[in-house]
């Protein structure tokens, strides 16, 4: 093998450990695996529910860990990250879960 084909292969082992860790710590922090909907937090502190899926982004652009994604709360784009379930009181769970960013056709 040359050079370029080992580079290749080490990139896409690193790139699938990566979507494989973050879905690991999404699921641990929305409290389960099978949940579509996920409550994350803006830089502002806004929450609200969005869906995130490990690896992928349909309605926001991927830096790493965070997605620079629109607000609905404050209505401005921001960095957004999810939450701890067990962190939001019931009140905050549910300010999240009426607030919803845009849904997927």
């Amino acid at each position: 093998m040359n050079k370029a084909t080992v580079k290749r292969k080490v990139m896409v082992v690193v790139g699938v450990v990566t979507v494989l860790a973050e879905g690991v710590v999404v699921a641990v922090r929305r409290g389960g695996v099978f949940r579509l909907d996920t409550v994350v937090r803006c830089r502002e502190g806004h929450l609200f529910t969005t869906y995130w899926i490990p690896g992928a982004s349909f309605k926001a652009l991927r830096l790493g860990w965070w997605r620079l994604q629109w607000c609905p709360v404050g209505r401005h784009w921001s960095m957004v990250t999810p939450v701890w379930s067990d962190e939001l009181s019931e009140d905050q769970r549910q300010q999240a879960a009426e607030a919803h960013d845009l849904r997927i056709p």
